[in-house]
């Protein structure tokens, strides 16, 4: 893992960008997104009480297989 960047650094992100590194951001209230490098800081989602606090470049979540849809009845 990778130590926690202040968020007023987040134009950073595009030096530490990697083939499968994404960015996750976290608040003070401990709650985290994951997003990608973007030239703007993502807007929060809607249930985040507090700003953006830190993020840290983190692996990418390997792609899973969903369940097949059900047949028609």
């Amino acid at each position: 893992m990778y130590d926690w960047i202040p968020i007023d650094r987040w134009v950073e992100c595009a030096s530490l960008e990697r083939p499968g590194i994404v960015f996750e951001i976290r608040n003070a209230d401990g709650q985290a997104l994951t997003t990608v490098c973007v030239p703007e800081l993502p807007k929060a989602p809607f249930d985040w009480t507090a700003p953006p606090l830190e993020f840290r470049p983190v692996p990418q979540a390997p792609a899973t297989h969903s369940a097949p849809l059900p047949g028609p009845s």
